[in-house]
Order: C-alpha cells, then sequence, then structure tokens
C-alpha cells in the first residue's frame, strides 16, 4: 500500500498496533443494557482522567457537543458562544436542528470572548419579550490552532456562577490544550460543567468521543443519547482503542506539538510562504502562500502526485497539521517538494 503524508487533519490518525490488538481480544456486551465492561471501564477512567463525576461513549465530536446542548437547554433558550467556534462553524447548523436553539455569537480573541461581552449578553429571565441564556459554550484548544488561558476559563466560571448558567466545553483536542498549558486536563475542566473530548483527533483511536460532567447530567444524557441514535450495542471493541488513547497517545502530544515548531522553522526557507504571525500553540501551521503561477487546485494537486495529503486554503491560510504518522523525515520531504512546486 502507497504511504501517504496525510497533513489535512489529526482526525487522519490509523489506530496502532496496540490498538488492533486490543480490540481484537476486547471483552463486550451491549452497552444500551450497560452491560459492555470495556466501554464501562473506559467510561470510568475518563471521568477520572477529567475530574468529572461520570462519562459517556458518544460516536463523535459533534454528537458529543450537540448531546450537551440537547441536554443542557430547552427549546428556544440561547446558547453564547464564539463566531467562530467549532459548534457554529462546522456542525452543520444542529443546535438549531436538534435542540431548537438560539445561537448567540461573540467575537474572539485566540479563541476568548470578551468577558464584558459574555456578561452583557447574558438575558436577564424576567424579560418578557427575550430568549432565556441557558448554556455558555467554550473551546480548548481552539479550532484555529489557540489555546485560551486557565485565568480566561476560571473568569467566564465567574461569571457564569453569578448567573446560574452551566457552561460546556468542546475539548475535542483537550489534552493538546493541556500539554500547551503544562497542567492535567482536569485542571482546565474543572471551571466548566460539562466537556467533550475527542479520542480520533490526533489520539488515533478509529472511532468516539467522551462526555463527563454530573452523574445527574451523564444519566439525563445517555437517555438523550439513544434518542439520537446513538445507543451502540458491542461498542467495547471501539473502547478498546479509546482507552489506549487516553493511557498512553496523551502522553506524547508534545512530540506533535514540536514538529509542528518544526515544520514552521523550515517553511520559512521557501520564499513565497508566510508564516501566520500568531504562536503555534498545538500542533497546526498556518500559513499563506503567495505566488502568480499556479492556483490553489494546481499545487494541492502536484501535492497530492508527491503522495501529499492537504486541504486548501480557507480565508486565506493554509493549514498543516501533524499528528503520530508525520514524522520529522515527512517534514523534510514535503518542504523539498513544496520548494520544487514553488520555486
Amino acid at each position: 500500500m502507497k504511504k501517504w503524508i496525510d497533513l489535512r487533519s489529526d482526525t487522519v490518525t490509523n489506530p496502532t498496533d496496540k490498538m488492533r490488538e486490543a480490540m481484537f481480544h476486547a471483552v463486550v456486551g451491549d452497552d444500551v443494557y450497560e452491560d459492555d465492561p470495556t466501554v464501562k471501564e473506559l467510561e470510568d477512567y475518563a471521568a477520572d482522567l477529567v475530574g468529572k463525576e461520570a462519562a459517556l461513549f458518544v460516536p463523535t465530536g459533534t454528537f458529543g457537543n450537540q448531546l450537551a446542548v440537547f441536554t443542557h437547554c430547552k427549546r428556544g433558550d440561547e446558547v453564547i458562544l464564539g463566531e467562530d467556534c467549532h459548534i457554529i462553524a462546522h456542525e452543520v447548523g444542529a443546535a438549531a436542528v436538534i435542540s431548537g436553539v438560539q445561537l448567540r455569537t461573540l467575537e474572539t480573541k485566540r479563541g476568548m470572548m470578551n468577558l464584558d461581552k459574555i456578561e452583557a449578553t447574558i438575558r436577564p429571565f424576567e424579560d418578557l419579550h427575550w430568549p432565556e441564556t441557558g448554556l455558555i459554550c467554550l473551546e480548548n484548544a481552539y479550532s484555529d490552532g489557540a489555546v485560551p488561558s486557565l485565568e480566561y476559563m476560571k473568569s467566564v466560571k465567574s461569571i457564569a456562577k453569578k448567573y446560574n448558567l452551566p457552561i460546556h466545553l468542546d475539548g475535542a483536542r483537550l489534552f493538546n490544550a493541556a500539554t500547551n498549558l503544562g497542567v492535567p486536563a482536569s485542571e482546565i475542566v474543572k471551571h466548566v460543567d460539562t466537556v467533550q473530548f475527542c479520542l480520533s483527533k490526533g489520539l488515533c483511536a478509529p472511532v468516539g468521543s467522551i462526555v463527563a460532567g454530573s452523574k445527574e447530567f451523564i444519566i439525563r444524557a445517555r437517555k438523550n443519547r439513544k434518542l439520537l441514535g446513538g445507543g451502540m450495542r458491542q461498542v467495547g471493541f471501539l473502547a478498546a482503542a479509546g482507552l489506549i488513547a487516553l493511557k498512553e497517545m496523551t502522553l506524547r502530544l508534545h512530540e506533535d506539538h514540536e514538529n509542528a515548531r518544526y515544520f514552521a522553522e523550515k517553511l520559512k526557507e521557501i520564499p513565497c510562504i508566510y508564516l501566520s504571525e500568531t504562536p503555534i500553540d498545538i500542533n497546526m501551521v498556518f500559513f499563506k502562500i503567495n505566488q502568480n503561477k499556479l492556483t490553489d487546485e494546481e499545487i494541492l494537486d502536484l501535492l497530492l502526485e508527491k503522495g501529499i495529503k492537504s486541504n486548501g486554503p480557507e480565508a486565506g491560510y493554509w493549514r498543516f497539521v501533524t499528528h503520530y504518522w508525520i514524522s520529522k523525515e515527512d517534514i523534510h520531504y514535503v518542504i523539498e517538494v513544496l520548494k520544487k512546486i514553488l520555486e
């Protein structure tokens, strides 16, 4: 099989040999009946890891986020969140379709909303004409690669507590954020009521995410998971890979971050490439290609011919994502190919 260098995302990571072995030997049962011991082990381990009372295994990150919104809110509620966060930008309008909520978006700077604007946006229940604010959603790490600070998380929690509002965290790349901040993931998650984090983004599990929160919340979320079609049967085969993702793969994410910074330094060697001025917090490198010879589609085709997969630019910026299957040798190869294409 041809070896591809896939820079599109860290969602493309294939399971490791150890994961495949664990999946083959997993002890399973019907998870809808809560009879799957491997799923139970994963959920217990995940809850402890992020400092929450309970956790629930779900198929995807989008499913996890939308399940949280659906469980937190009643129809017609308003949700405060960043204008460019994943829930609003990349989840197909699901909050409107599934939960019937209104999304109130605020401008962000490196993944952080203005604290005064968050508080000013909260609607008082007493007003007859306004929808009721039901939830604040945060994201860390942000989908643009930024890692909001712990101080920011703490400040938003203080505002939410003042108005008795829950906070849900889209922590799809939670462990990348924790690695960047140099703290356990629980230090981030303690500032929110619920969290979703992916097992397949950069952690090599083939499928799955976790939603964690209080026992009472997870009981309601489990029923809502069934309502949304997410009740799974002998899913311990997948949970087995998730356990390795959390126990082992989270501990090596610093390597991906280091490779991203190395990638950025090598990209500087190409005259027509201009790196984004924002710091590289996690495993993402953003850059512009300023040249008139080739279209973006032609560049993508030429990369593909050389065994390199990439997405095209979004809002003018290309994004390369490092992960477990991207080595320094791969980076050197990509740089040489880009030099030949662009110079």
